[in-house]
């Protein structure tokens, strides 16, 4: 099953403690072993396996004893700055090259025609 904006949260719940359950079996992994291994009791992971809700940081300890850290990038990603920071960040850019002014070719103090 896909996990869609149309799906509630019950069974959007339902369907990361299916695949965190799919996970931890082909790790080999018991869920005692998971909760030991992760810092939490069994009946936590028995729980969240079930589809009811957890801490943010429960599941953060389960990802990353069954190595799915990678996938925590692609759940919200970095934010890219704003054109205006971005260029801001940039300093000024030069647009094109100009020659060198010599100091004679440099014209005297401006005075009113006579």
């Amino acid at each position: 099953m896909n996990i869609t904006s149309e799906l509630s949260d019950s069974a959007v719940l339902l369907e990361l403690g299916a695949r965190l359950a799919r996970q931890r079996i082909n790790a080999g992994l018991t869920q005692a072993v998971l909760a030991r291994e992760a810092g939490l009791a069994k009946r936590t992971v028995e729980r969240i396996e079930q589809g009811r809700a957890a801490e943010l940081g429960t599941l953060i300890r389960l990802l990353r004893v069954l190595n799915l850290m990678g996938g925590v990038e692609s759940l919200v990603p970095e934010s890219p700055p704003s054109p205006l920071a971005a260029r801001q960040s940039r300093g000024r850019i030069r647009r094109r090259a100009s020659s060198r002014r010599t100091a004679a070719a440099a014209p005297g103090p401006w005075t009113w025609a006579e």
